[in-house]
């Protein structure tokens, strides 16, 4: 019998998600929304395709959380995007309802579950869901490192010229402005980008990717990135599933790691069908330990807020 995974918001994010799920064969799928008709007529096409990917995932649409009962894993899109000029945080107080209620619904209906958590300010919001649905930590995640990642690393390969598969990138914190990119571990071929790029270059690689998903909704105008949040996506799941074992940078309630506590932040982890198993610590400088703390005490400080 197939996984079941649930994908709550069938906007770009959720419904390229569901699509990347059903043509992988990792899952079947239902695609939620509060929108009548729109994830059922996503996902029949999703499955339609089905055939020609030689994929017998089940993919299915609906408006009623009781279509999604004993979910094994849970993506969560659902909420506003970003428009231009808009941070992450102007989403606080509108995403934090949407949140709120969808935790609730899947705190009832797959207590099971993992979560994993894709709407902005993401961080905060896993903190939201974790502290609704009353899971173990290790069972609600959010993605955004991964993302985070995998920008630095194609901005490492625009300027190398390279292919992004010859780059390693590691990238710290939230899921914002402050998160923390770090070149000293940061490798092309196994080298330090260090001994490659000059500190100009790789300055700006590290700006442009803190604003990696502002420069894309500037491009878009009226949308916001949802071709490799939902590859993010498809990558933890294929680790919880067993499918890959090498550590992912991604968002989880840390408990003195780090020299911080109490709070959602991004760090490589090993995911398993556990959820977030382990918390890898690395090695970091002062400067690094500082800027790190600093970006997790922003996320803090949004949770405050949401409390508020």
């Amino acid at each position: 019998m197939n996984k079941k995974i649930t994908i709550v918001g069938a906007g770009n994010v959720g419904t390229t998600t569901a699509q990347l799920i059903a043509e992988k064969n990792l899952a079947d799928v239902v695609l939620i929304d509060v929108l009548e008709g729109i994830p059922q007529g996503k996902a029949l096409d999703i499955q339609q395709a089905c055939p020609l990917w030689h994929s017998s995932a089940r993919v299915t649409g609906t408006n009623n959380y009781a279509d999604t009962a004993n979910s094994d894993i849970v993506v969560i899109t659902a909420g506003l995007a970003r428009k231009p000029g808009m941070s992450r945080d102007d989403l606080l107080h509108a995403n934090a309802k949407i949140i709120k209620h969808v935790a609730e619904n899947i705190a009832r209906t797959s207590p099971e579950s993992i979560v994993i958590m894709v709407t902005n300010p993401m961080d905060a919001m896993t903190q939201l869901v974790q502290q609704t649905v009353n899971f173990p930590y290790g069972r609600v995640i959010g993605m955004g490192g991964i993302l985070d990642s995998a920008r630095m690393r194609t901005f490492i390969a625009m300027e190398s010229g390279v292919s992004p598969d010859d780059v390693q990138a590691v990238v710290l914190g939230g899921h914002g402005d402050l998160m923390v990119p770090l070149p000293r571990l940061t490798t092309v071929k196994g080298k330090c980008i260090t001994e490659i790029l000059p500190e100009s270059v790789i300055e700006k690689i590290i700006e442009r990717t803190r604003h990696g998903g502002a420069e894309i909704v500037k491009l878009l105008k009226t949308g916001s990135a949802y071709y490799a949040p939902a590859a993010s996506v498809v990558e933890m799941i294929e680790a919880i599933s067993g499918l890959k074992n090498e550590p992912l940078s991604c968002s989880v309630y840390l408990n003195g790691e780090y020299g911080v506590k109490g709070v959602y932040s991004g760090v490589p982890v090993r995911l398993s069908s556990k959820g977030a198993e382990e918390i890898i610590e690395l090695e970091l400088t002062e400067d690094e330990r500082q800027a790190f703390i600093k970006s997790a005490e922003a996320v803090r400080e949004l949770v405050r807020k949401i409390g508020d």
